[in-house]
């Protein structure tokens, strides 16, 4: 088997207004990829060019071993859970019917597992989609895309709306699906908290351009956040700098680590820090 479940090389899409332009990045198995950036970075352009349900300028996707333009990919797509931003579900239906349509969709649909999901995750049987709030929808997408024993989960924003403690049970449920031998997860989200509780590797989108893909414990280890004068940040190599704040009484910096004196006291950084220095602090 492949060590990457997705593959992605050159991948670029544009339009009149914006551009995804040539993204590169893997999802090995037996782990959590986290896609993070602002509304309209490009994360749910990302998933729809995975699942090949937009035209690419160019590029190439690779997912689950299969080229995602082949006939293979459409067969593959049995093993392919998703939940996109946008759920697609007949207004006038509930979650009982729900079951009914996926049934004849899915040959490997679980009937007992998503009766279970939808019992766990408090969802009603009887009330109507067009009554749903965000969450709930939100969480009848995910009861559905667990049901057919998939080997790879395309999240967008799949814990947004979502209550805390919901939210903390759910992570851990994509965590412990990862970990599964030949399963892979990719969980875009803008509460960059959830993308450090349980990703192995973060990737990070601005404005349609890949500003970064790491793993995350090495990101969190590289950088760190450094309090200091004006005076004493010149003295940092620029290229140690990636962002910072300048207040009345000094300045923070978002630092490479390996650059810094010896006596420099750098504190740790939290990825919501290095992500929103990297696109809101200033360049030294």
């Amino acid at each position: 088997m492949d060590t990457n479940a997705i593959e992605i090389r050159g991948l670029t899409k544009r339009y009149r207004d914006f551009s995804l332009e040539d993204l590169n990045l893997n999802l090995p198995y037996g782990c959590v990829l986290g896609l993070v950036g602002e509304n309209g970075a490009g994360k749910s352009t990302t998933i729809r060019l995975i699942m090949d349900a937009l035209e690419r300028d160019s590029g190439s996707v690779s997912v689950l071993g299969a080229n995602n333009q082949s006939k293979e990919f459409l067969h593959l797509k049995e093993d392919i859970g998703v939940v996109l931003d946008e759920t697609f579900v007949p207004e006038i239906i509930n979650a009982k019917q729900m079951g009914r349509i996926m049934a004849g969709t899915y040959r490997n649909w679980d009937q007992a597992a998503y009766d279970g999901w939808i019992r766990r995750l408090g969802l009603p049987l009887e009330k109507k989609f067009k009554d749903y709030s965000r969450g709930m929808t939100m969480k009848l997408g995910i009861a559905a895309a667990l049901s057919h024993h998939p080997r790879l989960l395309l999240l967008d924003e799949a814990t947004g709306g979502l209550d805390p403690m919901v939210r903390e049970e759910l992570l851990e449920v994509f965590a412990d699906f990862a970990a599964e031998d030949g399963h892979a997860v990719l969980l875009s989200s803008h509460i960059v908290s959830d993308l450090e509780r349980i990703c192995d590797y973060i990737a990070f989108l601005h404005k349609g351009k890949l500003v970064l893909c790491e793993e995350k414990d090495v990101l969190l280890d590289k950088y760190g956040i450094l309090k200091c004068t004006k005076e004493q940040l010149a003295n940092i190599p620029q290229e140690a700098v990636h962002g910072k704040r300048v207040g009345t009484y000094g300045v923070e910096a978002l630092v490479e680590r390996a650059f810094m004196p010896r006596d420099a006291v750098v504190d740790r950084a939290s990825l919501e820090d290095i992500i929103l220095f990297m696109v809101k602090g200033e360049k030294q």
